[in-house]
């Protein structure tokens, strides 16, 4: 096979990231169209998104770990695949249950971040590593904007199931330039996957994310919603003895107590609340009737390019990383970034009158974006052994996921705990949402602030790369 250069490598794998990130939010606008023409109820439609996050909760880290074990180019081709597929089926799908499934097949392309990432690590040259991971990450952030202000247009234009007849388009050309030109790289992991610990961590995120995500409609007393939790718990204890027991775990829990993972780690899961908040609440703010004594009425489409500052943002500011992360440090840019959240937010509650304010608002957000997403990933890159590289890259993108749902959740409780006689929500239920994710983002400052701090190692000689064999490089 022909060795590819980086940029050929870089593009495959920005293209693969991009589009399941795009995936991720492209349906969101969408749902009450699909609601409507496949005949289903609000409640069962939901399961849409629900099934697709859960889907990338439990594959990421197993599907990253599993690539650290047998070859990442390997998962990769084979995670592609699985997102061609579940893509396609969706665009065929004849009723809403098939549908879902295929929402749960696309999910698996949630290790196409942990397996991008160790492939940048592994292949690029160490002085391009940081740079390539920081265009990688406004990659994936630009890409759930993309979904959010291309959703409107597409519906209107062609049809909901062309949502997904572009992406099989797309992933299957890059499915046939990652089969010629990403190289496998020659560095494993030793051992082998623990699938006890796959099946007990599958089964401690779907008993804690499912409940987060249907608690509106079951209700926060119920039965079912305390159940899960309760056995979230237990699961997750189970996992952690099984894990710090294992020979060859999925995780490693000494990775994760690693003083830059563990609060990088913390920085995600508190960002990642106001951020997936912000991109599920403000379009339905937006597109309120301004009778309700706010919102302005727009459309799906009109509210999409509401939300355009912020991904032109997100994707300058990640890049903008790059070029800055060897000046000033991945914790200065963390920090940076969770600050302007809480900036945005802050602001976002008290100067949301005009369409111009929310789009300026939602500018400074993308801002913070684009900086949190690329300096986290270098964090964690740059903090754990090569051979652990898919698996803590993984880890990392499912605890903001988690912190998602919990933004999503409490945030819902906010907005839609008392509705006005039109059944639309009070302004201050929206008002108060922002608040809170003002302090969560400014939570997820102080998180940052803890990351410690270390001078880089100049990599100056080929065995400067790092191996397997290696400790965790230091960050900065």
């Amino acid at each position: 096979m022909p060795r590819a250069s980086t940029r050929l490598t870089f593009a495959v794998l920005a293209t693969g990231a991009g589009v399941f990130s795009m995936l991720q939010s492209l349906i969101a606008p969408a749902l009450p169209t699909v609601q409507h023409a496949l005949h289903t109820s609000q409640s069962t439609a939901t399961w849409v998104m629900t099934a697709y996050l859960l889907s990338a909760s439990v594959f990421t880290p197993i599907l990253g770990r599993i690539g650290d074990l047998v070859g990442k180019k390997r998962t990769l081709v084979a995670v592609l695949l699985a997102v061609l597929a579940g893509c396609l089926v969706a665009a065929l799908a004849p009723n809403i249950g098939v549908l879902i499934i295929a929402r749960v097949v696309q999910g698996v392309g949630g290790a196409l971040f942990p397996l991008s990432f160790g492939i940048i690590r592994d292949e690029f040259a160490p002085g391009e590593v940081s740079g390539s991971i920081s265009n990688l990450s406004a990659v994936i952030a630009a890409g759930g904007g993309v979904g959010i202000v291309a959703a409107g247009p597409i519906v209107s234009a062609l049809d909901y199931r062309w949502l997904f007849w572009i992406p099989v388009g797309i992933v299957a050309a890059t499915v046939l330039i990652a089969l010629r030109y990403v190289p496998e790289s020659p560095k494993r992991a030793e051992g082998k996957v623990s699938w006890s610990g796959a099946v007990l961590l599958s089964g401690w995120l779907v008993a804690l994310l499912l409940p987060l995500s249907q608690a509106g409609q079951w209700g926060w007393g119920s039965a079912k919603v305390l159940g899960l939790f309760a056995a979230a718990v237990v699961l997750f204890g189970v996992w952690l003895a099984t894990e710090a027991r294992s020979r060859s775990p999925l995780i490693d829990l000494r990775v994760l107590r690693l003083p830059a993972v563990w609060t990088t780690n913390a920085a995600a899961l508190l960002f990642g609340a106001g951020m997936y908040s912000i991109w599920s609440f403000l379009p339905g703010f937006v597109q309120t009737p301004s009778a309700a004594g706010y919102g302005f009425g727009a459309s799906v489409t009109a509210s999409g390019l509401l939300m355009l500052p912020m991904l032109v943002a997100m994707f300058l500011s990640g890049v903008l990383s790059g070029r800055l992360e060897p000046r000033v440090g991945a914790k200065a840019l963390l920090t940076a970034g969770a600050g302007l959240g809480a900036l945005a937010c802050g602001l976002l509650t008290l100067w949301h009158d005009e369409q111009w304010q929310v789009a300026v608002v939602s500018g400074l957000f993308g801002l913070g974006i684009g900086l949190a997403f690329a300096s986290m990933a270098n964090l964690i890159v740059g903090s754990v052994p090569a051979e652990q590289t898919g698996a803590a890259t993984g880890m990392n993108a499912n605890i903001r996921t988690i912190g998602g749902s919990v933004g999503a959740a409490l945030t819902s409780v906010l907005v839609t705990g008392r509705l006005q006689p039109s059944g639309l929500p009070y302004a201050s239920g929206y008002t108060h949402a922002w608040a809170l994710l003002a302090v969560l983002c400014l939570a997820a400052t102080g998180a940052a602030l803890l990351v410690p701090v270390h001078r880089p190692r100049r990599p100056a000689a080929p065995e400067a790369v790092p191996g397997p064999t290696r400790a965790p490089a230091q960050v900065r």
